[in-house]
């Protein structure tokens, strides 16, 4: 095509517009008047904003051996973030905040709906989106009629990205947790019955085997029957039962030390069931906002405008292409 019948084409358009400049004019306006009144009739939404860093993973450690990652005042990384998004996208934050803030009624949902899973999901995650930043944080959008609700819902999931994550940390530590302990009372249990055999063999008698060597050399310094009797006695009695209290002391000796270095995973198992961490660094809470977020109805009486005056056009050049090809038929 050359630029003489680009030129020709062009100037034909202008013409064949301002030949119909009354119809088009007409469409026109009727779109830009029905744009007005329906972005009139959206019901105004404001935005809510708040932003966090993840925190990275630590723990309080009762081993001087054990290697921990991150302290408590570190920063998390791209992994972190990660993990963050999913739990605030997570059913166990929406279930909390649609309980409290009866957002089924807030979106028109009827409890009795099939679908009433689908569409409040739909609508939850339309209006409250997670998103990382460039930065590393993570910015978390609320979006309602209400300014105050929204600042308010989005402060809340803030409040529960500790919450809900502790819950799924004490998920697997609790059991753990238990576990120790079951065995910390088991091993105890095992020692407590080791030192009762030993009492009761104690008071039979039965020596320790450093103080049993010095029977011998006391009954040849006793010196009346009596006492010679009573020697002879016990010495009968720590060789029947030495040996058996020997092993006995050996094993509760065995006992304590075990006690001793299960004593750490124990208490770290504890720990780590029991504390409750910080999972995140705040770096602005959600505030009220004082404008709408939408609808932005320039934009949409514009857009709807120009879409009415190109819609406009094109029926009437289609209208003339079908006069034009009646007359050929002719």
């Amino acid at each position: 095509m050359t630029q003489l019948n680009l030129q020709q084409e062009r100037f034909g358009l202008i013409q064949f517009i301002w030949k119909n400049k009354k119809p088009i004019i007409i469409i026109t306006s009727f779109a830009a008047i029905v744009s007005i009144v329906v972005s009139f009739l959206i019901t105004p939404m404001y935005l809510s904003s708040a932003i966090v860093f993840p925190a990275a993973s630590g723990n309080v450690s009762f081993d001087a051996q054990r290697n921990v990652k991150a302290a408590a005042m570190d920063f998390g990384e791209e992994e972190q973030a990660e993990q963050l998004v999913q739990i605030l996208q997570s059913s166990r934050i929406k279930d909390r905040i649609v309980k409290k803030y009866d957002l089924l009624a807030d979106y028109d949902i009827s409890e009795n709906d099939p679908n009433k899973n689908y569409k409040l999901n739909k609508a939850y995650y339309g209006n409250f989106t997670f998103n990382r930043t460039r930065f590393g944080s993570i910015q978390i959008d609320v979006l309602d009629k209400n300014p105050k609700k929204a600042a308010d819902m989005a402060n809340d999931i803030v409040d529960l990205i500790d919450t809900v994550k502790n819950e799924m940390i004490r998920e697997r530590t609790i059991p753990a947790f238990e576990i120790n302990l079951r065995k910390k009372k088991q091993m105890e249990h095992e020692r407590d019955s080791l030192l009762t055999r030993l009492e009761e063999l104690a008071q039979l008698g039965v020596l320790p085997n450093d103080v049993r060597a010095t029977l011998y050399q006391a009954l040849v310094d006793s010196k009346s029957p009596a006492e010679k009797t009573e020697i002879q006695r016990k010495i009968d009695v720590n060789t029947k039962y030495g040996s058996v209290y020997d092993g006995l002391e050996y094993q509760r000796n065995e006992k304590i030390v075990k006690i001793e270095d299960f004593r750490v995973s124990y208490e770290q198992a504890e720990s780590d069931a029991n504390a409750k961490f910080n999972h995140k660094f705040v770096v602005e809470k959600a505030v009220v906002a004082d404008r709408k977020e939408k609808p932005k109805r320039m934009i949409i009486v514009l857009v709807s405008t120009i879409g009415g005056f190109i819609f406009g056009l094109f029926f009437l050049l289609i209208q003339q292409r079908i006069k034009e090809l009646k007359l050929n038929e002719a």
